[in-house]
This record gives structure tokens, sequence and C-alpha cells, in this order.
């Protein structure tokens, strides 16, 4: 596997980060950049010109990053020419008479399950369930194939997301991105850090990722009451306070981030479910932890694999944490790439949610305010 990346800045234009030795023709694209950049038919067609015969595929974000820096405002292209692997790409639409578990059904029956290894989803953050896009997966994919990937950002603003596919950028798009091949090593990680606090909840009136109440009371009113002064700016405020939240019957938590609010109803939107009969408790950051969650993580993912002779990470976090963690994000990058060592290119984006499973050989859920890695390798 031999990579190539650049970066394309208003001011600067195209800069080019990384290009390995030996380097010969791009098979697969990943282009993550700001909405107002990616939806620049020009940038898109120059990317075409660059790399012909490769797949792309990308998503706007709410921060990018590429080796250990993170940037707004820009495009950070990724291209990747495997010695072995190969690749398949399905997409579809996200509509109101879809249901996103159905749409995932879709994803996954348009790729052959014949030495399928691996699938990378990029999906609209706003249009999406996240938890039956991940449930969707599992249900209709080979059980040993990892599924990675994660819902595409729109800065702290929360009006449209944007995905790249085969027939260009949309607001309502989701890919599945298919690699196969025997030569192909995948390690998976994901951590969060953040701190629990105040008294545990019981989800007591939801239906799927819309919460009305908790111990029979109306969430949102619940939720202002903690957030105070902070509750004017919902819901970019609540990325600051997210929810753990544990399922019935389980003993893990998940970390769940509000996408929207209706004062009417007082209901509470995630990016992902939120059962009935859950326990949440409201979350708060922890600077030193958060750093050490993305260290973590790069640990994770690089368990069975040797890590420091992996070839490509790509990184996803949550805007939640960029947020919290302001001048001292990129720490968490340079956490992993101290973990990961001098050798493999790093690319990734700030999102708004995270798909991955927690360890390497388990089950892919969705995350809220992880930082979440994906590595690959050819033997």
């Amino acid at each position: 596997m031999k990579i190539r990346q650049s970066v394309w800045t208003a001011d600067e234009g195209w800069t080019e980060r990384r290009s390995d030795r030996g380097f010969g023709s791009a098979d697969w694209v990943l282009v993550f950049g700001a909405r107002y950049a990616l939806a620049r038919p020009d940038r898109l067609a120059e990317i075409r010109a660059q790399h012909p015969e490769a797949l792309l595929s990308g998503c706007s974000t709410a921060g990018e990053i590429v080796d250990t820096e993170v940037r707004e405002e820009s495009l950070i292209v990724t291209a990747v020419d495997f010695a072995d692997t190969r690749l398949a790409a399905t997409e579809c639409i996200a509509t109101e008479a879809l249901s996103t578990f159905a749409l995932a059904r879709r994803l996954a029956e348009g790729l052959d399950p014949d030495g399928l290894v691996h699938v990378f989803v990029l999906s609209n953050g706003l249009r999406v369930n996240g938890s039956e896009l991940v449930s969707g997966l599992a249900n209709h994919l080979p059980e040993h194939v990892v599924v990675t990937g994660g819902l595409a950002g729109d800065g702290d603003r929360f009006e449209e997301t944007l995905v790249l596919g085969q027939a260009g950028v949309r607001d309502d798009l989701v890919v599945a991105i298919g690699l196969y091949g025997r030569s192909l090593e995948v390690g998976t990680g994901s951590l969060g850090g953040w701190d629990a606090f105040g008294p545990k909840r019981r989800v007591t009136r939801a239906k799927a990722n819309v919460l009305y109440e908790l111990d029979g009371k109306p969430a949102l009113e619940l939720y202002k009451r903690y957030l105070g002064e902070h509750a004017q700016g919902l819901p970019a405020t609540g990325l600051l306070f997210p929810l753990s939240l544990v399922g019935a019957g389980s003993e893990r938590a998940v970390v769940r981030t509000i996408l929207g609010v209706d004062e009417r109803d007082g209901s509470m939107t995630f990016a992902g479910d939120v059962p009935e009969g859950s326990t949440v408790r409201l979350m708060k950051a922890n600077f030193d932890r958060l750093i050490d969650g993305a260290a973590g993580a790069a640990r994770c993912a690089g368990e069975g694999l040797d890590a420091s002779g992996s070839e490509l990470a790509i990184l996803i976090s949550c805007v939640g944490r960029r947020l919290v963690l302001d001048q001292r994000v990129e720490e968490e990058i340079e956490a992993v790439r101290d973990v990961l060592g001098d050798g493999p290119a790093i690319c990734g984006f700030y999102s708004y949610g995270e798909l991955s499973p927690f360890a390497s050989g388990a089950r892919c859920e969705l995350h809220n305010q992880t930082m979440t890695i994906t590595i690959l390798r050819e033997r």
C-alpha cells in the first residue's frame, strides 16, 4: 500500500503533504473537507483529474485531520494505491419513505460478500439514525466483516452535511466502500474519556433516537436545568454535555450526542437510539482523559497487528471533543501518532457520529464523543 496526501486551502491552493516512493495510481481517494469546499465542482474536478481511475468517497466535516494537524476550511485528500486489495462501492439516498435500517440493508446487499473483509461507511450526519444504520449493516453483512466509518459534519452549525459518492456530492447520501482480499489487515479501536456526573436517570419515554421523558419528566426540561446558562446555545452546547447510556441488560455504556431539540414537546433528538428502559447520566469533559482516550483507541486498534507497521490510519473523532479540547485539540492526534509511530499516514475528520467496534474483533456500534481509529495494512 502506497499513500499520497495533499491539502487544499483558499489561501494556498494545493500543497502535497506526503508521497510514498513507488506510488503508482490511486485505487481509493478519501476526501474530507469543509462543506463549502467539498461542494465546489472545480475542486472535485481537480481531484478526479489527478486520480482518474480511483474510487472517490468523502464527506463534509467539523474539522479535518491530516498527520498530526487539525484544520478547518480545507480539503484533505488521501490517495491509496493498494497492492492486492480490491474495492467496490454501493450507495443509497436517505428519504423519509425509507427507514435507516432498510437503507443499511440495501447497502449491505449491494456488496458481494465473497472475499469481503472490511466496510467503510460515510453517511449524511443529520438525516439518518446512526444506531439503525449500524444494526442494519450488522444484520445483513457476514459476521466476520468489520464495519467502521462516520457521520458527516458541518462544524457546530448543524445545518447541512454532504457526502461524496460516485455520482458527486449530495446532502442525503450514504456510501459504503467494500474492501476485499486476503492480504488486507484491519485494526479498530474506540475510546472516550468523559466523566459522568449527576444522578442516574431512566428513559421512560422515547421513540428510536428521540428522547421525551426521563424518570417520567420532560427530558429537555431536566437537561436544561443541568446546563444552566449553556442551555441558551442548544443544540450546539449539548456537544459539551453528552449522555452516557447503558441499555437494559447491558453493562457497557455508549455515549449519545444531541443533534436537535424540540421546544414544543420538550424532546431531544440524538445521533443514535435512546431505548426506553435504558439508564443515562450526564457527562462532562476531562481534558487529560480525553487525550488518554485517543491514545487508548490507538493501542486497541493495534492489538493483533504490528501497529508500527500499519500503513494507513483513519481517525474519526467527535465534534464535541473538538469544541471541548479547543486549542488543545491536536494533542489527541499527537497522542495517536505517539502510539502508532511515524510510519502510517494519518487522515480523518471530526464527525457527528462514529461507527466502530470498541476494539478489534467486536461488533460495530454507533458512538458519540469518542476517538475511533481504523488501521489498514497489507501483508
